[in-house]
């Protein structure tokens, strides 16, 4: 690595599984055939960090006070630049911003143009996330710039996802079986491809697993920083 390398920082533990996911596809994603090709990188895994969620309907307390400390944290010993393997967490993304000096990298708006750019134009996607994610609208309003339409599940889907999540947290991974039917519902509406918008999730399933284009944030950040970093793009 070179002294011109930007450093990386991760905001993590949010969950802490998906923390060292990102930091694996990272490392999977770099060119390297020595120790010293590879990126250095700088984790502040915090899984004390509040639930976002609760937090977003209001039955719990904010995380913003924990991810401000650990963003600053890791400005301070060096990091030149954040990414948050946590979708929901992005909701809080303006003030985090506001709380340091060095950038703060959109997941969700990354992912949102890379679904812009998918080689056959997509009108309509369909999004698996958390509650919180999808009561804030992170990736509607993302996606609605980009003239493209999220559809979600129904409440009692919602519930049979916010349970498959949970499920992974707690390392069970035996979920597809929950996961298809919700999916298959979302393409009959006409949904064209499948946004995985939360990090719990990009833990069990990978392309090809699930019908249809396939937009998991975990592997778009990991090629962004790598991409950039590298200066290969």
């Amino acid at each position: 690595m070179t002294g011109q390398e930007r450093v990386i920082g991760i905001l993590g533990g949010m969950g802490p599984e998906a923390t060292v996911a990102l930091y694996k596809r990272i490392l999977a994603l770099t060119p390297a055939k020595r120790d010293q090709d590879h990126l250095r990188v700088i984790i502040d895994s915090n899984p004390k960090i509040p639930d976002r969620t609760a937090a977003i309907v209001g039955k719990g307390e904010s995380p913003l006070p924990m991810m401000t400390e650990g963003a600053r944290n890791l400005e301070r010993v060096g990091a030149d630049f954040l990414i948050i393997p946590c979708n929901t967490a992005h909701h809080w993304l303006s003030e985090l911003r506001k709380a340091v000096s060095i950038p703060i990298i959109d997941m969700v708006g990354k992912t949102a143009a890379e679904v812009a750019a998918h080689t056959h134009p997509l009108q309509k996607v369909a999004l698996l996330a958390t509650t919180g994610t999808i009561k804030t609208a992170l990736y509607q309003k993302a996606l609605a710039k980009e003239g493209i339409a999220v559809l979600v599940p129904t409440l009692r889907e919602q519930d049979e996802i916010m349970g498959v999540i949970h499920r992974i947290k707690g390392k069970d991974y035996m979920v597809e079986g929950q996961i298809l039917p919700v999916v298959q519902s979302l393409l009959d509406q006409g949904a064209q491809g499948l946004i995985l918008g939360c990090t719990e999730l990009s833990l069990v399933f990978k392309e090809g697993d699930l019908p249809g284009p396939f937009f998991d944030p975990l592997s778009v950040l990991a090629r962004w920083v790598v991409e950039r970093v590298k200066g290969t793009s």
